[in-house]
């Protein structure tokens, strides 16, 4: 498989979206077991555009829009499974001027770590994609500090779920998912153990956002994407804190295809964002973070 290389312009850009699934692969198969996914649906009224990566790529191109595109790797809990991460970065280097690769490996693999490896160095990815409580782990514990510490030494950030999920909602029991265990308070163990490590806090944090804010002005190794939400709903404080004190750690985040990039700059003209903050949420953190600046 080709090995990923970005070469986006970033003058030719006006945002980064650092939170996009690829929901599908060329052969059809979905990221999720079907009753999963017509749930997550559901939740999120989503519909539109395609979400194989070719359709995402072309998505993004008309919008001027870079992209962080991954998957989550879920087989242990899920019993179902994943589109492949290397696959995922082979694709993305067919749309590097415009796309950019994270890898997922489920944390209970036997080989989860040769995995993270393997994706670095061979496939090129640019970061790891996890999710607690759909791959049904605490990322507090000890045992999965050998996975941070490859990561960290690969340099490449981390991103997390944390609050609320759609994923399980109005299913039998949530599907037996575990919301606790995206609480952000658990990803202070891992931003304190390893310092190097960068770690993105996806979404506002529903119910714990005061959890999340006070990681971030805590850790400075830590950031906030701000997707999976429309931003007309943002707590108060988020924004209050996206315009001051973590101003510099705050990311554009959609949460492609459940929430549309379209949509998030629509309604986020409803939210009380200081128009000096956002070139830096749209894009220059971004830049800075993911090691693509000029």
């Amino acid at each position: 498989m080709t090995r990923y290389e970005p070469a986006i312009d970033i003058d030719g850009i006006d945002a980064i979206d650092v939170h996009v699934h690829i929901e599908a692969d060329e052969h059809g198969h979905n990221s999720l077991p079907p009753e999963l996914a017509a749930a997550a649906d559901a939740y999120f009224n989503a519909s539109g555009p395609g979400r194989d990566i070719d359709a995402v790529a072309a998505y993004y191109r008309e919008r001027r829009t870079a992209a962080v595109v991954f998957t989550v790797d879920a087989q242990t809990r899920l019993h179902h499974p994943p589109i492949s991460s290397a696959q995922i970065a082979a694709d993305a280097a067919r749309h590097n001027d415009i796309l950019i690769p994270f890898g997922s490996v489920d944390p209970y693999r036997d080989d989860a770590l040769d995995r993270i490896r393997r994706l670095v160095e061979d496939s090129g990815v640019r970061g790891f994609k996890f999710h607690p409580t759909v791959q049904g782990f605490d990322p507090s514990q000890e045992r999965w500090f050998p996975l941070y510490g490859a990561i960290q030494d690969a340099g490449v950030p981390a991103l997390f779920h944390t609050g609320q999920t759609g994923i399980g909602a109005g299913l039998p029991g949530g599907y037996g998912l575990r919301l606790g265990y995206s609480n952000p308070m658990l990803l202070d163990a891992v931003a304190a153990a390893f310092p190097r490590l960068q770690i993105i806090m996806a979404h506002p944090s529903v119910p714990w956002q005061d959890e999340a804010l006070s990681v971030a002005t805590h850790k400075h190794n830590t950031w906030i994407d701000l997707s999976g939400w429309s931003p007309k709903y943002f707590p108060a404080e988020l924004v209050r804190y996206a315009n001051s004190l973590i101003k510099d750690r705050v990311l554009f985040g959609s949460d492609f295809p459940l929430i549309t990039p379209d949509r998030w700059r629509r309604d986020a003209e409803q939210a009380a964002f200081k128009p000096e903050v956002m070139p830096g949420v749209m894009k220059g953190n971004a830049l800075r973070l993911l090691g693509l600046e000029r």
